[in-house]
């Protein structure tokens, strides 16, 4: 387990991605992932998920984020949707469709239910940790030239 128990905001600089990356940490979870284009005064640079993050984004290696706590504070079927896309494994790819197959109590052929997993996704605190940049025809919830470069990177 990565230890985030630093409260605060955390951001760095990804020349990769044109733009700075950003956390929010609290009580030894993620509370946000976020790519702003001008860096918060608060923010300071040192912290192990933001290490993990640009390891992933160096793309020497597949780099996972399954042992890194995010605190998901939504509706419990959105945060099941969500749990499912933690799941998709580096490189791979899933539709909406078949997110809606593989999270219980969701039947793929319920316009609902494919409303709710393209909500959960628009919603999703914390892209990248929680890739839903490996749905394909999703939304994510970064930006759209963040998803495209992370999907590069991953050969998606």
């Amino acid at each position: 387990m990565v230890d985030v128990t630093d409260a605060g905001i955390y951001a760095r600089e990804s020349p990769y991605l044109d733009r700075y990356v950003q956390l929010g940490v609290a009580s030894g979870r993620v509370l946000s992932v976020s790519f702003p284009e001008v860096l918060d005064d608060d923010a300071e640079e040192d912290h192990p998920v933001l290490d993990r993050i640009f390891e992933y984004l160096d793309g020497l290696e597949p780099v996972t984020f399954e042992d890194v706590q995010v605190a998901m504070t939504m509706p419990t079927d959105q945060r099941s949707v969500l749990e499912q896309v933690q799941q998709v494994p580096y490189g791979d790819q899933v539709t909406v469709e078949t997110l809606a197959r593989m999270t219980s109590g969701l039947d793929h052929e319920d316009e609902t239910d494919i409303v709710l997993v393209r909500t959960a996704l628009d919603e999703n605190p914390a892209p990248l940790l929680i890739p839903d940049h490996r749905v394909r025809d999703g939304p994510s919830a970064a930006p759209p030239d963040v998803e495209q470069k992370l999907r590069s990177l991953e050969e998606l």
